[in-house]
């Protein structure tokens, strides 16, 4: 009973992460406007790590304790997230729509089941591999559209960093799932949380330093929309989403969390559209049909083959 209870828990959590990262694209985008890729990076996480440290002045139930023989771990995962997804996320966001990074970004579950079946050794069907395939068609299809307008089109490039921070995603997947069995959620949360706003904020001073703009580094919070913008991606969509996804893979399987990603996109798109007047093209369409198709088939079968089992 208390199994389920954790479960339902869980399953609320990613559906509330769901609706916060699909609209994270277009929060992104209005930021893009008023600061650089690097600034950015350093002001989310900056914002991150005070709404962690205020939850837990509230909290008043210790700081996390990290051992320090067993934070190889936590760095492997921060590596991967939030440290690079966010990395190559903002700066495929530079060059590409919210749209267009929704509907790629719907492509997690597939590099899970990719990478798991590499890593874990984990087995997929001959039906599985089929609409592995079509996903990654789907993609490839945007991509070579996006590629006819003009050789090293900006649209492209932006696309390639959104897979990448794809991939990232995928990675952490596979990898949370055996490290949040070694910790405690909100620690492992903290951890990651800290360390991004470390590194990207001495990336940032580094940058500025060396071109002697330091006294811009702050410039961006005279205005009110970026201020917002920043609270919003800082708490919510950093540091809310990690804890939702890190405490649904104490008790779902990787895979399955991965599953929810495919409803980001559809807020995605939808956001872009409404508030960024951004334009939905035929093969826009297209791609992401055989995106999801595909990876609903992947997730179908594998539940069936997990039934047959049992």
């Amino acid at each position: 009973m208390k199994r389920a209870k954790k479960e339902v828990a869980a399953y609320a959590g990613l559906t509330l992460m769901t609706v916060i990262i699909g609209f994270s694209f277009i929060f992104v985008k209005i930021a893009l406007r008023h600061t650089s890729a690097i600034d950015l990076l350093a002001h989310r996480f900056t914002a991150a790590t005070v709404g962690l440290f205020f939850f837990y002045l509230f909290r008043r139930k210790g700081w996390p304790v990290i051992d320090r023989k067993r934070i190889f771990p936590l760095l492997a995962l921060s590596l991967f997230y939030p440290l690079l997804l966010f990395s190559m996320q903002t700066i495929g966001l530079q060059f590409t729509t919210a749209s267009e990074a929704g509907i790629l970004s719907a492509t997690a579950p597939i590099f899970t089941v990719i990478l798991a079946s590499i890593f874990l050794k984990e087995k997929s069907s001959f039906w599985q591999i089929i609409f592995v395939l079509l996903s990654v068609g789907g993609v490839v299809y945007i991509m070579y559209k996006n590629g006819l307008g003009e050789i090293n089109s900006e649209t492209l490039k932006g696309d390639f960093f959104i897979l990448l921070s794809v991939v990232s995603m995928a990675i952490y997947f596979v990898l949370g799932r055996k490290v949040t069995q070694q910790f405690n959620a909100m620690d492992i949360t903290f951890f990651m949380t800290v360390t991004a706003c470390i590194v990207f904020n001495l990336i940032a001073v580094t940058a500025h330093l060396n071109s002697g703009t330091l006294s811009l580094y702050f410039a961006a919070f005279n205005n009110s929309e970026f201020l917002w913008t920043i609270l919003y991606l800082g708490v919510l969509s950093s540091f809310l989403t990690s804890f939702l996804t890190n405490s649904a893979l104490t008790v779902i399987p990787a895979s399955q969390v991965s599953i929810f990603n495919n409803f980001s996109p559809v807020i995605a798109v939808f956001s872009g559209m409404l508030f960024l007047n951004e334009t939905l093209h035929v093969y826009h369409i297209i791609g992401g049909i055989m995106v999801l198709v595909g990876i609903i088939g992947v997730n179908v079968l594998k539940k069936d083959d997990v039934n047959k089992k049992i």
